[in-house]
């Protein structure tokens, strides 16, 4: 199977760009199924019900999330219904699910959304959830996993990588907004310490600048905001699942204009 990941849609530029993009993308690499982390796909703080099912249509066939899963309260209406996923590792008694089991080509995906633990709000470990997470999709049958690891610090994401490459298919991190060049496999994990957003590129990691600048230079509270106008960047991991291994994955890079880069996965030698 072919597993595209797109991670952090922001705002309408973001939106925009996948509903630009992603139908011909997954005709072009024969996409079997997309997943998105969106939970800044409504002006950037959040996903509202609206804009989920606008990007369902767009070709994304599951949603996982973050810290803004919560920004958007009409959502937790829909969190148990539609196959939008908010991290596993929050207390017990959150709605929603953090863990889902997909039919894909005949075989089972599981896709586990996890936050971690650095500058991030409550949540229990990381490193112990998982294990659980784990274990959940496999008694569903899921031998191909992958895990969204919405965390702020790279160590943290290399470290969850190490304690569980060769145990699950693929291991990708967002939330920082700023995409790596350390796309690798290595035991038939794929890992990739951040996609990098979909949305503005310019200004600061996907909102005006004005904002973020008045924090830094006077340390007062500043509104962020989504320019209605900016470069734009979609960003995507593609990635190819046989028996629980990665064989082959690449990100893709488009600019407004067009133009594409794209990045292969280093295969580590055994």
């Amino acid at each position: 199977m072919k597993i595209g990941f797109i991670g952090d849609v922001v705002g309408r530029p973001g939106r925009g760009m996948i509903e630009a993009h992603l139908r011909l993308l997954r005709d072009e690499f024969g996409i079997d199924f997309v997943v998105a982390n969106t939970e800044n796909a409504s002006h950037g703080f959040g996903l509202t019900i609206k804009n989920a099912h606008e990007l369902f249509g767009m070709g994304i066939d599951a949603m996982s999330g973050g810290n803004h899963t919560w920004d958007r309260k009409e959502l937790e209406e829909v969190l148990d219904d539609l196959p939008i996923l908010r991290p596993y590792n929050l207390p017990l008694g959150v709605v929603g699910r953090g863990a889902l089991v997909f039919d894909v080509k005949g075989e089972k995906l599981g896709v586990i959304n996890l936050m971690g633990h650095f500058s991030m709000p409550m949540c229990d470990n990381p490193f112990v959830s998982v294990k659980e997470a784990v274990a959940h999709v496999k008694e569903q049958g899921a031998q191909n996993i992958f895990i969204d690891f919405h965390a702020e610090s790279t160590s943290e994401k290399a470290a969850l990588f190490a304690m569980l490459k060769g145990e699950i298919s693929a291991l990708i991190g967002t939330h920082t907004h700023v995409g790596t060049d350390d796309m690798s496999i290595d035991k038939g994990t794929l890992f990739l310490s951040d996609v990098g957003l979909s949305g503005c590129r310019d200004g600061v990691i996907g909102v005006d600048k004005e904002a973020p600048l008045k924090r830094f230079l006077t340390g007062l509270p500043a509104a962020f905001e989504i320019p209605s106008k900016c470069k734009k960047v979609f960003q995507m991991a593609i990635f190819t699942l046989e028996g629980g291994k990665c064989s082959d994955a690449f990100k893709i890079k488009i600019f407004e204009s067009g133009e594409r880069f794209i990045q292969k996965a280093y295969h580590e030698q055994l």
